[in-house]
């Protein structure tokens, strides 16, 4: 089965789900729809969001471009569940805009040189995907129209970090970052307020 075919079997569940939020509403001044995609890490959460673009016109967000720069790494920071993502940057540049029904300023951070990147402007459009792991951090209120857990076993969860990421990487990520994504979902009850993607487990 091919990466579209997967694909569709896996999400036709929250393809339905977008189509029902896109066409409700329309009477009442085509309010902005807002779709958050979180869960356990190497489980198709960018690959729903690329999916949902195929599909539907609609902007996609990514939560990877607002880590933390160095700056904000603070040990007080870093401590904090749910902490390690620039959330206050990302409600002030995109999510309120969106609400608001204007064009986002898009300014992601790069990993490999510390800094923000030139920002590019994304027109609005009513249909809006946030896809990333904190994605649905309480800091953000009620926003969101639609929210999505992606979820698989702890085995193909492993076995997708060291195909993407190799083996070095995914010491990191069983070290530090599973651990730390696991608490924020602990804490925010977030799988438990979601629409659960699971993985076909016989694919």
């Amino acid at each position: 089965m091919g990466l579209r075919e997967c694909c569709k079997a896996r999400f036709e569940p929250v393809v339905e789900a977008v189509r029902e939020l896109e066409s409700r509403d329309r009477h009442i001044g085509e309010c902005p729809v807002i779709i958050g995609i979180d869960g356990m890490c190497a489980t198709g959460k960018t690959t729903l969001g690329y999916y949902l673009t195929e599909l539907f016109d609609c902007n996609l967000f990514h939560m990877d471009d607002f880590f933390l720069r160095p700056r904000q790494r603070t040990r007080e920071r870093l401590e904090e569940i749910g902490g390690n993502v620039d959330y206050e940057r990302f409600l002030e540049e995109v999510l309120t805009p969106v609400m608001q029904k204007r064009a986002v300023q898009y300014r992601p951070y790069d990993c490999h040189t510390g800094e923000i990147c030139k920002e590019t402007e994304v027109p609005y459009r009513r249909l809006n995907v946030i896809e990333g792991s904190y994605s649905l951090h309480p800091y953000f209120g009620d926003c969101y129209d639609l929210r999505i857990f992606t979820e698989s076993t702890e085995e193909r969860q492993l076995r997708n970090i060291r195909v993407r990421n190799g083996e070095k990487m995914l010491e990191r990520f069983v070290q530090e970052w599973i651990p730390k994504e696991n608490a924020y979902f602990k804490k925010y009850r977030i799988r438990e307020n979601c629409m659960i993607v699971p993985w076909n487990l016989q694919s």
